[in-house]
């Protein structure tokens, strides 16, 4: 996969994680039809942890769940830790 693409992709992964939260916030304070949580921790391991976890914090929302305050930076620790092994090991 060519450099591009992977940047394009993650971009585009993390504006999803960040509106997703703002929409299942948005939601739960209409007392609305919600965003399962297994869906916002799927958008955050497929590459949008910065997003969501920056969505949790700029919206207030999920703040006082511990599976989401830890959850969200060790998924984003994981895959920072992936990407540098990944590229010293090439």
């Amino acid at each position: 996969m060519k450099p591009e693409w992977l940047i394009g992709y993650l971009v585009i992964m993390n504006l999803a994680g960040f509106l997703v939260m703002g929409i299942d916030k948005r939601r739960a304070v209409q007392h609305a039809w919600r965003i399962s949580e297994r869906t916002l921790f799927l958008c955050s391991l497929l590459g949008g942890s910065i997003g969501t976890w920056a969505g949790m914090y700029v919206f207030r929302h999920k703040t006082r769940h511990w599976y989401f305050v830890v959850g969200m930076p060790l998924i984003l620790l994981l895959q920072a830790a992936s990407a540098v092994w990944m590229m010293t090991a090439v």
